[in-house]
């Protein structure tokens, strides 16, 4: 079992690497809440690497990379810098496939998966979301100033079913949400569509009472539709991407 706090294997050797990474990095002393790169950077990370990476900052729970707050706040404790923590990240950014250790896992099963994609954020960017993670991995509390505008807002609300058809969209910016928490719907014939507008992979999936359903993954503005005979009871709609559902994408359908 990991101890508390300690580096998880999988960044382990990277984060010793980043040692000999100081300089790479513009984050730490004189950064603040109101820098334009750390704005560009939380915005590019929520969007792009959220629904992989838990960050509590930037309020995303993704669970098939690293916990990156768990990941660097052993280091952290033992002296090293965050400029040094921006260098590692951002050759991460720059080269996934350097590091076969980081393959993202199925949390079920362990099984290894696949790597992070190359190039996800270029450029300026890349160094913007570096620069955003070291700047909040670890750090207690929440992000201060305008920084504190941007995250994941969760929602509450509950869709209604229309003649025998429901709309879930997923989250607009990626994040591991639906536009809804809840939804209701008569018992009968009965199709859920989940138009997906980000560019992270997404499904809608139905499962309970004997219904266990799964729709096409669909991004960039595609629809994942399924269709189920439901009776009254409780449902749970969940994205059934690799650690979507464990990162909180998930809601209750009732149908009376």
């Amino acid at each position: 079992m990991r101890r508390p706090g300690s580096i998880p294997k999988t960044l382990a050797g990277l984060v010793a690497g980043g040692a000999l990474l100081l300089g790479l990095g513009a984050c730490g002393a004189g950064v603040n809440s109101e820098d334009e790169n750390l704005i560009a950077g939380k915005r590019a990370f929520i969007e792009k690497c959220g629904s992989c990476h838990k960050l509590a900052r930037a309020g995303t729970t993704g669970v098939a990379g690293p916990d990156l707050d768990a990941a660097f706040e052993r280091a952290l404790i033992d002296g090293m810098k965050r400029d040094t923590i921006e260098g590692v990240v951002y050759r991460q950014i720059e080269q996934p496939n350097r590091f076969p250790q980081l393959a993202v896992t199925d949390p079920e099963d362990n099984e290894p998966g696949a790597l992070m994609p190359a190039n996800i954020v270029k450029g300026k960017l890349a160094h913007d979301v570096a620069a955003y993670v070291a700047f909040a991995t670890a750090a207690r509390g929440d992000d201060p100033g305008r920084l504190a505008d941007i995250g994941v807002e969760k929602s509450t609300a509950t869709a209604k079913a229309e003649n025998g058809t429901l709309d879930i969209p997923a989250d607009e910016g990626g994040a591991l949400l639906y536009q809804f928490a809840k939804a209701t719907a008569e018992a009968g014939s009965l199709t859920i569509n989940s138009k997906n507008d980000s560019g992270v992979p997404h499904n809608i999936a139905l499962e309970g009472n004997g219904v266990d359903e799964l729709g096409p993954v669909v991004q960039d503005g595609g629809v994942s539709t399924i269709k189920v005979d439901v009776e009254p009871g409780e449902y749970t709609f969940y994205c059934s991407v690799q650690g979507h559902r464990e990162g909180g994408m998930l809601g209750t359908l009732t149908v009376e």
